[in-house]
């Protein structure tokens, strides 16, 4: 997708609320982005082909309190421009 923000890589390791909305808005203007989803658990209710906040950018699964999990988030994120979290404190 073309747009204002196409350069801008962005990692997403949210669940619900405002951080997937964010992310939505920015591939909607261009930026490229991937989501990161807890394996074994959905972090919405509603399935990925009615969810519109998941337009736009593709998802992997990392479990995150794994090394192996983790070790590619600090891949992932060290090519991104941007990271986005929207986890609770904790």
């Amino acid at each position: 997708m073309t747009g204002p923000l196409a350069d801008l890589k962005v990692v997403e390791v949210a669940g619900i609320g405002p951080a997937p909305f964010a992310t939505m808005l920015l591939a909607d203007l261009g930026a490229d982005g991937v989501r990161n989803d807890r394996p074994g658990h959905p972090s919405n209710p509603v399935p990925p082909e009615h969810d519109f906040h998941n337009c736009g950018r593709p998802s992997i699964e990392l479990d995150l309190k794994d090394p192996d999990g983790a070790a590619t988030a600090r891949r992932l994120t060290a090519h991104a421009d941007d990271g986005i979290e929207g986890y609770r404190l904790g």
